[in-house]
Formats: structure tokens, sequence, C-alpha cells
């Protein structure tokens, strides 16, 4: 009997692990859009589960500050303010600086082998239809050089912003895919290398500093696009009517 409800137990959290990486991966590929609510029973037909799991699920999201619980409301996807998007990137920007720092020191060849590698995927993936695979090779990038620097707490405290705030948040920004994509237009194509030339000459101040720089940059151009005013909605044409 113990092992039949150990296994049980097994499989239930097992269950919940695969109905929280659904709902995350939706969230992040922009299927479930900032704002949008997240009903337990359309969500637990969709997935062919039972709600329990898709509650548990939830709760594990909202954790991680992807979903918020509003009060006999229920619970919804967060929709970021362009404060709230300021004062992450303003953490970003303080830890994965210290992040490139510490990777400086103690990057391997092995490891800048891989950099110089997502760097080179990223620069063959300029059309805009290449961006969610851009997108997570950028995130692959900066995690890599998190975890080159061997520092656990740093890796745990940036893996945490990560989480909360999904890097496919610029293709749910509209302005952003039509004017501009982060890390792809000619000035913000040349900062990896130069972080990436830093990191190879073991540079920890320079790596410090262009790492900020870079951080800052990005959030600043996605604050500027947030705090746009909307376009007004444009007449339909004949075809539409």
């Amino acid at each position: 009997m113990e092992n039949q409800a150990t296994a049980g137990a097994t499989t239930h959290k097992q269950l919940r692990r695969v109905v929280a990486e659904r709902i995350r991966s939706a969230i992040q590929e922009g299927a479930l859009k900032p704002g949008e609510w997240l009903r337990q029973e359309r969500l637990a037909q969709e997935y062919g589960v039972s709600q329990m799991p898709v509650r548990e699920a939830l709760k594990e999201l909202a954790a991680e500050g992807l979903v918020e619980h509003v009060p006999y409301r229920g619970v919804r996807v967060v929709a970021f303010s362009a404060d709230d998007v300021a004062d992450l990137y303003a953490a970003r920007a303080f830890l994965e600086g210290m992040a490139a720092r510490a990777a400086a020191q103690h990057i391997t060849a092995a490891e800048l082998g891989q950099l110089r590698e997502l760097q080179a995927q990223m620069s063959a993936r300029q059309a805009p239809a290449a961006l969610p695979e851009y997108l997570e090779l950028n995130r692959s990038f900066h995690q890599l050089i998190c975890a080159a620097g061997r520092r656990a707490y740093l890796i745990r405290l940036l893996n945490q912003i990560w989480a909360a705030f999904p890097t496919m948040l610029w293709g749910n920004v509209t302005a952003a895919v039509r004017v501009t994509l982060p890390e792809r237009d000619a000035s913000d194509l040349a900062e990896h290398p130069a972080i990436l030339e830093a990191l190879e000459r073991h540079d920890a101040a320079a790596a410090e500093r262009l790492m900020r720089q870079h951080v800052e940059a990005t959030g600043a151009e996605l604050v500027a696009l947030l705090r746009r005013p909307a376009p007004p909605a444009s007449a339909p044409s004949q075809g539409d009517l």
C-alpha cells in the first residue's frame, strides 16, 4: 500500500510539473497574453487532466511571478507595466554585470566556444519570422555567461528574474516587432561580440561594464516602446467591409 501511495504521489507531482511547463511555455510564446484569465476548468479540459494539477501548477507559476491571483476573480497572466519592466531590467543589469565579471575570471575554453556558436546562430536569424528562435538563443547566451561565473546564489537570483519576466514579452509588444527588435539592430548586434571579446581576454572590469550597458540599453528600448501611445486604429479597408 505504501509503495502504491508513493507512486501515486510521484505521478501527481510529475503531472503538475507537466501542466506548469505547458502553461509557462504558452505564456513565454505569447499564446497566453498578459492580463488573460486562466480558468482551471478550461485548462483541465484542454490538457486532459483533472483540475487539481492545474490548480497546483498555477500556484507554482504564481510563486515564479508569471501569473497572479486576484481575490474573487481568479488567476490571470501578469501584465507588466513600464515601471515594472524598468525595475526588472535595472536589477538584471546589475546582477548580470556581476555575473559577467565572475565569468571573465572562471570561464573555460569550452564555454567560450559555446558562446561563439550561440552568437553565430543569432547572427544568422535576422528575419522577423525567426524571432522566437532568436530570443531563445539570446537567453541561452546570457544564461551561459551567468553559469560560467560559478556563483550559485547569483545564478538562482537571475533564474528567478528570467522566469518572472519572459523574454518573449518582446514578441507580445506589437510596436517592438514592427519598429525594432531587441538585440537585432546593427549597434546592438555589436554588443554581444564585445562582451565575448572581454570574456576571452578575461577582462573582468570590461565584461561587467559591457554587460551592464547592454542590458540597460535593451531595457530602455522596451520601456520606451511600452510608454509609446498606441497608434489609432486604422479604418477598415473595402475588403474588410
